[in-house]
């Protein structure tokens, strides 16, 4: 609790002064690892090893010392803080959300536009869109970017087969696949992808034909050529709206779109090229090609950073640090959100944007989701479409809901089984660690049981249930007798900004995902011991205490994409 440890940390500057060490002490002030035994922890090592003291001995004496709006103790050389019960219902009765302020540019998804989303690709597109959500309920003004990849081979490959094969020729290659679900028929992503797996099968027979065609695409892309860019986008664009009506079912939107090319047609990439020629750690490879010798800057490995190729046209990381460029014109703050795969290649353009003078943006890292038998891949068609794991969840929940809910209508059952199906499929991916790849299986997805979004859904749905129930707003000024699981709620709402804040400043969003577990385990524990409504009446203090936690858990759902509803 930031504010609690502001309080300690006031009282505890007068009792360590009489010490006269120096303040080292104050970064080991922080919340404590045992939430059973304190709020807020002081190991009193630090301030021991200056004094040549028994820990022990220091613990003990400042626990006498110190006062405040706080309980302290001292166990083993800790000393241990927990909040005065009255003094933080208060506060976080108190409590609103801060104001907007720093502005923040979050690139995240930019998957290449060849093919439907498979859950492997939608873990860039969950985790960014947390992020984004998360720090415009942190207070800061985000703008979502979306990079076009509007002329690489994927595309190049994409556009050679639309205009080289039939719908017959297709089906005869693909022959030994699964058929395309026909519930997508229409759908242009899942009608297109046959065509791009098609000529990557092709492709795969080493046609040496087809493998000058498609670089020949790709090299008069990367020269600006009108017609070709053209070309690409009449290929990619209908697959990119169909991959963005499936990121709009996950409440996944962006601000603003900008393509690949934009820096080929307005010069910028030119411009760059001879700004990169000119530095010092330029070189030139025996072919013509050109590249930045980032050895010299302390690069480790593949130290050589190719930006322009021997005929003079550039690459697709030279257009990526264009793009960097005019993203920092745009903003105070940037963010990318990358595959793990990426790593040197961030850290080559990283290391470019520091040597021409700009910043380096920060980069939230994720690792892959796997198959049981593997890794997903669009070329070789073993993918779990978002479309197809969506469609799943929302019939499993559809009949979750109908077998509880005998009173309901199949459209208010058709409601509630998409928001719960998206918002499971959402926090399946969101409440792993960015760093750690996992497995994915159905079964786990599509799970309601404790550690699930509907667990925190229906916790929520309780809290509208008895504010629709009372009829009124509540007076959050009111007090009354502060039982064992009403402190226990008010602890864990007084560390929803401090758990927002530690996932918004280190790119985790799986921390604020796990905290909402917890908030909605407290409240349920609130609501099973404190009777809000009885036969004499409404009970205030109660009431007030509910409808804040139902502010609260409402809006971090919100959060990380988890749909609140009223009923379920």
């Amino acid at each position: 609790m930031k504010f609690l440890i502001e309080i300690i940390e006031q009282s505890l500057e007068s009792a360590v002064a009489d010490y006269g060490v120096s303040d080292t002490w104050k970064s080991a002030l922080g919340p404590s690892r045992e939430k059973g035994q304190a709020d807020v922890t002081l190991p009193c090592f630090v301030i021991a090893k200056e004094l040549k003291r028994n820990p022990m001995e220091i613990a003990s004496e400042l626990a006498e010392k110190v006062n405040g709006e706080f309980h302290v103790s001292a166990t083993g050389g800790y000393l241990n803080f927990k909040a005065n019960a009255e003094w933080l219902v208060d506060k976080v009765l108190k409590w609103e959300k801060p104001s907007p302020n720093n502005q923040i540019l979050i690139e995240h998804t930019s998957a290449n536009p060849n093919g439907p989303f498979h859950v492997g690709r939608a873990r860039n597109a969950i985790l960014g869109d947390s992020l984004v959500r998360l720090h415009r309920l942190y207070g800061n003004k985000v703008r979502a970017e979306y990079y076009v990849d509007d002329m690489g081979k994927q595309v190049a490959v994409l556009a050679w087969a639309l205009e080289n094969l039939s719908k017959e020729m297709v089906n005869q290659i693909l022959s030994d696949r699964d058929g395309m679900n026909p519930k997508w028929e229409g759908k242009p992503d899942h009608e297109t992808v046959r065509w791009y797996q098609a000529a990557q099968a092709l492709r795969s027979e080493n046609n040496q034909e087809i493998e000058d065609a498609i670089s020949k695409l790709v090299h008069d892309s990367e020269n600006g050529n009108d017609d070709v860019l053209q070309q690409f986008e009449n290929a990619y664009k209908p697959v990119l709206d169909g991959m963005l009506e499936t990121l709009s079912r996950l409440g996944i939107g962006f601000d603003t779109f900008t393509k690949e090319s934009k820096f080929v047609v307005d010069g910028s990439v030119s411009t760059l090229m001879d700004e990169l020629s000119s530095l010092e750690i330029n070189g030139i490879a025996e072919n013509g090609a050109q590249y930045l010798d980032l050895g010299q800057r302390g690069l480790k490995g593949k130290t050589e950073f190719f930006y322009r190729r021997g005929d003079g046209s550039s690459l697709y990381a030279t257009r990526d640090i264009a793009y960097h460029i005019w993203k920092w014109s745009q903003t105070d703050h940037l963010i990318n959100v990358l595959g793990e795969d990426h790593k040197l290649q961030a850290k080559q353009v990283g290391l470019t944007l520091k040597e021409l003078g700009h910043e380096v943006p920060e980069v939230l890292f994720y690792a892959f989701i796997k198959l049981p038998e593997g890794k997903m891949s669009t070329r070789k068609g073993n993918v779990v479409f978002m479309d197809d794991l969506l469609e799943e969840a929302k019939f499993h929940a559809a009949e979750v809901v109908r077998e509880l809910r005998t009173d309901l209508s199949e459209e208010q059952i058709n409601h509630i089984a998409e928001a719960v199906g998206v918002s499971a499929v959402r926090f399946n991916i969101t409440k792993v660690s960015p760093d750690k790849g996992f497995t994915f299986r159905w079964e786990e997805a599509l799970s309601f049981e404790g550690g699930s979004a509907p667990f925190v859904m229906y916790s929520h749905t309780r809290a509208c249930s008895i504010a629709n129930k009372v009829g009124k707003d509540a007076n959050l000024e009111s007090r009354g007798e502060i039982i064992d699981s009403v402190y226990e709620l008010a602890r864990s709402m007084g560390v929803f900004q401090d758990k927002l804040e530690i996932s918004v400043l280190d790119n985790k969003p799986h921390i604020f995902a796990n905290y909402l577990l917890e908030l909605a385990t407290a409240y349920n524990a609130f609501y099973r011991d404190c009777h809000i409504l009885t036969s004499d009446g409404l009970n205030e203090f109660y009431y007030a205490l509910s409808e804040k936690a139902r502010y609260m858990l409402g809006i971090g759902m919100e959060g990380i994409g988890v749909i609140p509803l009223e009923e379920m």
